[in-house]
């Protein structure tokens, strides 16, 4: 799996929005966080997240107030947000060939079981970045399915 700096950057930037609903200073649940905030936190280039931001507000997944007292918030609470979702609105399809859903590829001959390799990649890819949500990461408390996974040495190399 081949994840760009894009979706990273998303994935950080919308942790780092969750946190900031997590912290005791945030009154009714949602503290805005501006953009130089959240590229300074994560060493994310500004105008790059800028760019990020907006497509993640179209998405739906953040919202932002403008004004001296503005900034970006989760646009819903981060345990309803999962890793997919996020990846989704940045990149589109989980997993597609040449810009193609696996289902509408036709392979022939001996390629045939290609096409059942690339589903159940994705549907494996989609066990994961599922069920992790964005509270998951923010709290550092990932699902066990994932913790059994990453216990394995084999898994980090």
């Amino acid at each position: 799996m081949r994840l760009s700096a894009r979706v990273d950057y998303a994935l950080r930037a919308v942790a780092e929005l969750a946190a900031a609903d997590r912290s005791p200073t945030a009154p009714g649940g949602r503290r805005l966080v501006t953009a130089e905030q959240v590229a300074r936190a994560q060493g994310i280039p500004p105008k790059f997240l800028e760019s990020i931001l907006l497509q993640l507000r179209r998405g739906g997944v953040v919202q932002a107030q403008r004004g001296p007292e503005g900034g970006y918030s989760l646009a819903r609470p981060a345990e309803e947000i999962s890793l997919a979702d996020v990846i989704r609105v940045i990149d589109g399809p989980l997993a597609n060939i040449r810009g193609q859903r696996p289902e509408d590829i036709g392979y022939q001959g001996a390629a045939r079981a290609l096409q059942e390799v690339w589903i159940a990649l994705r549907a494996n890819e989609r066990q994961i970045l599922e069920l992790v949500t964005i509270a998951d990461v923010a709290a550092g408390v990932l699902p066990r399915r994932v913790t059994e996974l990453t216990s394995d040495p084999g898994a980090w190399v």
